[in-house]
């Protein structure tokens, strides 16, 4: 299975800043969720003081299962999402050992 590293930056928006205190501790569960149905995996979930509210590190199988998951989420109306593909060491090692 081919494993597409990503990191998403998060600020949350109004909708989301309304229901801050009601309902955010579930959404970290339902992004898990989510990222389940898409055939990924949440692997870690940070909330930042900064210009981005939150980061999520996740694996997918595939871009496309990535994109799905990040649209799921983006389309509840509580965050955006600036999503930056990271490579893990492993395959960092292995992109620059097949270098000419």
């Amino acid at each position: 299975m081919v494993c597409v590293g990503g990191v998403g930056f998060t600020p949350v928006v109004n909708d989301g800043i309304l229901s801050l205190e009601e309902d955010s501790p579930d959404r970290v569960d339902q992004l898990e969720e989510t990222f389940e149905e898409m055939g990924g995996e949440l692997h870690d979930f940070f909330m930042l003081m900064g210009q981005y509210d939150t980061i999520t590190i996740g694996d997918f199988p595939d871009d496309e299962a990535a994109a799905k998951a990040i649209l799921a989420v983006t389309e509840q109306g509580n965050v955006s999402s600036e999503t930056i593909k990271a490579f893990s060491r492993e395959t960092t090692r292995e992109l620059l050992e097949d270098l000419p």
